[in-house]
């Protein structure tokens, strides 16, 4: 099975479906992206890319309220605060301090975008 992404003007994810891969052959029985993106535009209409539930290419499996970046090619999640950074690697946002390494479900911390650090949660509040 095939997964599809319905994209908006601003490449936010309103959707995702699994296509029958046979909705996604082209004239010569080799699947295709952009055959299977035709199949759901014809469907639902709006704009649809592939995404990948085993995370094989476009770096994350696409969900609702995710972002489609077309420079890196990866589905991400919205910046979660306006000091970390994206590793476009990975597709990931990640804090501009490495989370402190005694941090565990017992020892939580919080980021505090204020002092832009993590702030070890007290009694795990």
């Amino acid at each position: 099975m095939a997964h599809f992404a319905q994209l908006d003007e601003n490449n936010v994810v309103m959707q995702v479906i699994v296509v029958n891969n046979n909705d996604c052959l082209d004239e010569n029985g080799v699947e295709s992206e952009s055959v299977g993106a035709e199949f759901c535009k014809n469907l639902f209409g709006g704009n649809w890319i592939q995404t990948s539930y085993n995370k094989k290419f476009r770096k994350n499996y696409a969900g609702i309220g995710y972002i489609y970046r077309s420079d890196i090619d990866a589905f991400i999640l919205p910046q979660p605060y306006p000091s970390w950074l994206l590793n476009s690697e990975l597709g990931i946002w990640e804090a501009p301090v490495p989370l402190p390494s005694d941090a565990t479900p017992d020892n939580p911390y919080q980021w505090d975008e204020a002092t832009t650090s993590w702030v070890r949660m007290k009694n795990g509040n």
